[in-house]
């Protein structure tokens, strides 16, 4: 069996950086080619066009191809072209693209494609109550409706995602999986007092809300810290700097408590998520998030918010806290909670880590997928 995946991001020390959804992918990768099955994936929109093989994963870079007029649709068709010459060479039997602003549509292969659903944009706008460009929903659409079957990376996605678009086939829940030997408890010791968030600064990752917890969470915890991890960005609404916003969201005599780091290599983000006393992720807008089932992984007891996607991973007080992010007064508290009782801290890490190796594991999600995987090739 030979899986090809279209892309326009990846993890890799070429192409600019990632978020979830290339981690996502890498993961799913990684994992099909320990199961002997051939993996090739088509990165589009580069800067660079190169082709080579890397960890018995076959890449291919596609340049970004830009005509004047209908340049979504030349380019589109230009993708196609480079991409079914290489399915027809290398006989890559399937093909599986993510469903963020339809790379895919107006595309067609010969070959049966799949969307996963890690979140449109479409998705993302309903999430967080602002208004989607037109456009972008017509790629989304025309990709969704076109494709042979619709994965989503969680039930909470899958049913908004149909619900959107109005589609009529069945969306199967195939959840994101992570290597639990990759992603496993460090011997670190952990610095008493304090809290890890990890991600993008933006809004819809709840880090305003973050804000507000803490300047609470100081009154009651004088020693408590605060370190973020996360490229900042601009925010939708303010059109300004999200990190610059986070701090006037702060009161003056706690910043001296809060570090930043924009970047750091992936050992690094491991070794600062074992030393964190807990990690806080209060996000408005996931699918299933990496950043959680890394957290969970490595044994972390997290507070995290309460949405439609949280439930499918977390266990509420077995796992950690949920709690609706814009409740500050309960946020900061069931943060405290955890730095102030160890044990309790100790013993819900212990069963977050537990939970992703029985379910959310990269031996039994990547299963999942190659059962798909055949089924359709067996069905076409």
């Amino acid at each position: 069996m030979h899986i090809g995946f279209i892309t326009t991001e990846y993890p890799h020390n070429e192409l600019p950086s990632s978020g979830g959804l290339g981690t996502s992918i890498k993961n799913l990768a990684e994992a099909l080619v320990v199961e002997g099955v051939k993996v090739s994936v088509f990165v589009v929109g580069t800067e660079i066009k190169n082709s080579f093989q890397e960890n018995a994963i076959n890449f291919h870079f596609i340049k970004r191809y830009k005509v004047p007029l209908l340049t979504w649709f030349v380019t589109r068709k230009h993708y196609q072209k480079e991409i079914s010459k290489i399915v027809k060479n290398d006989k890559i039997d399937i093909l599986e693209a993510p469903d963020w602003t339809g790379i895919t549509a107006f595309m067609n292969f010969k070959i049966p494609l799949i969307i996963r659903c890690n979140g449109s944009d479409a998705y993302f706008c309903h999430l967080e109550g602002r208004k989607q460009k037109w456009k972008n929903y017509w790629f989304e659409k025309n990709a969704l409706k076109n494709a042979d079957a619709v994965l989503a990376a969680s039930n909470f996605t899958g049913k908004i995602t149909s619900q959107l678009f109005s589609l009529d086939n069945e969306i199967i829940t195939i959840y994101n999986g992570i290597d639990t030997k990759v992603f496993n408890p460090l011997c670190i010791e952990v610095k008493e007092n304090s809290i890890l968030y990890f991600g993008t600064i933006i809004r819809k990752k709840g880090v305003f809300e973050l804000a507000k917890a803490f300047n609470i969470l100081k009154v009651r915890n004088p020693e408590v810290v605060l370190k973020l991890i996360g490229k900042d960005s601009e925010d939708i609404f303010q059109e300004e700097s999200s990190l610059e916003l986070f701090y006037k969201m702060i009161d003056s005599k706690f910043l001296k408590d809060i570090s930043y780091s924009s970047h750091l290599p992936y050992e690094e983000i491991k070794a600062e998520i074992s030393k964190a006393g807990v990690v806080v992720l209060p996000s408005f807008a996931e699918a299933f998030p990496m950043t959680w089932l890394e957290a969970m992984a490595m044994g972390k007891a997290l507070v995290t918010s309460n949405i439609g996607w949280a439930k499918e991973m977390m266990l509420n007080g077995v796992t950690g806290f949920m709690v609706d992010p814009k409740d500050h007064e309960v946020f900061a508290d069931r943060i405290n909670t955890l730095l102030v009782d160890d044990n309790l801290n100790i013993n819900l890490g212990k069963q977050a880590r537990s939970r992703v190796v029985q379910h959310f594991s990269s031996e039994i999600t990547t299963k999942r997928s190659m059962d798909f995987y055949k089924k359709l090739i067996d069905n076409q």
